[in-house]
């Protein structure tokens, strides 16, 4: 049971409801990425050097580009903007990292 002040708010546990569960982003956020505290492209960035993070993104935006038409259509064209959109930002931020 919270305190705040002298009003006394239930938890979800208390009601006997389940813990809230993040809705799944499959472009932006996806769920199998975002387990525990940093997800994974952070992650990658934080351990690859700017050469090897850079080209990570190209070949993921190529990835989705070319499989387009045959898995998961305007989806993976969604998630090749995404990580065209990440190298952009990063080579913003750098413009020395590629």
């Amino acid at each position: 049971m919270l305190r705040v002040d002298s009003i006394k708010l239930k938890t979800l546990s208390d009601l006997g409801l389940p813990p809230l569960q993040r809705m799944n982003d499959s472009v932006n956020h996806p769920n199998h990425y975002t387990q525990g505290t940093i997800e994974t492209i952070d992650y990658m960035e934080s351990c690859l050097t700017p050469e090897e993070f850079c080209g990570g993104c190209k070949m993921n935006v190529l990835k989705y580009v070319s499989r387009e038409k045959f898995k998961n259509g305007t989806e993976d064209l969604k998630k090749a903007r995404w990580y065209l959109d990440r190298l952009i930002s990063y080579l913003e931020k750098d413009p020395t990292a590629s």
